[in-house]
């Protein structure tokens, strides 16, 4: 069988079973590991799938965003982690940005009061936490995105231009070795990317199973961003850290 033959098999499988086994794979092409495992490799950087452990899944629609409620209870475990995490790296006196999101929500249950941090959000869903920590915050301008409770828009983007921030921490509906930081609503994209500009450093908190996946508006390459996520064993980083520092808490 030819390589392109086997590709095109290969993705018609993972249309039609969302996930595949490299064992079945093989079977199925007569093909050596080794060979499924660089066809894998090769469909996931082109953006044909994505590799998990054993196989690899289809890639999410590009277009599909979960609501709050679906997203809040969704690898919490892993959130959490991440959230403690990236709140360990706040000093003294800084000022951040928190995007809206679950995991840069469960942040805030993290954040050092004594430290003095001044947050400004475009997360409605930030801001009852944000108060009864006593935490001094500002809030975006804009219009309220229902399914996210993010606020966005151009007046999000006029008054987060007011602002300069010692670090940015965002949320990421899909991370790629190519396509980058990728979310599916461009008005979100456009508030995230300059949340990034405006940020002396910026970080991406995501969970394992945002690696590989590719949403419809791309808002900053690799190199942007350092990223802190969660994983086990199973979990492999290696793709992306050649482009930029992963941070992988054990989950």
């Amino acid at each position: 069988m030819l390589t392109p033959e086997r590709h095109q098999l290969i993705i018609d499988k993972i249309e039609q079973h969302d996930v595949v086994k490299i064992q079945y794979l093989m079977n199925l092409t007569n093909a050596s590991e080794s060979t499924i495992r660089r066809d894998l490799s090769t469909l996931e950087a082109r953006g044909y799938l994505k590799r998990v452990h054993g196989g690899a899944s289809k890639i999410s629609d590009i277009r599909k965003e979960p609501d709050m409620l679906e997203k809040s209870s969704k690898n919490l475990h892993e959130k959490k982690k991440i959230a403690q995490e990236a709140a360990a790296l706040l000093e003294e006196g800084d000022c951040i940005y928190l995007d809206a999101g679950t995991t840069t929500l469960q942040m805030i249950d993290f954040i050092d009061q004594e430290k003095d941090i001044i947050v400004v959000t475009n997360g409605i869903m930030h801001i009852e936490p944000l108060m009864t920590k006593g935490i001094k915050f500002y809030l975006l301008g804009g219009y309220v995105k229902q399914k996210t409770g993010a606020i966005l828009g151009g007046s999000a983007l006029t008054s987060i231009s007011q602002y300069r921030f010692d670090k940015s921490f965002l949320g990421v509906n899909g991370i790629h070795k190519e396509a980058g930081y990728t979310t599916p609503d461009p008005d979100e994209a456009l508030l995230k990317t300059k949340a990034i500009q405006q940020a002396k450093q910026a970080f991406i908190l995501a969970d394992a199973s945002k690696f590989g996946e590719i949403s419809f508006s791309a808002f900053a390459s690799l190199d942007d961003a350092a990223i802190i996520t969660a994983g086990s064993g199973k979990h492999s980083f290696d793709n992306y850290q050649e482009k930029t520092v992963v941070k992988v808490v054990k989950s």
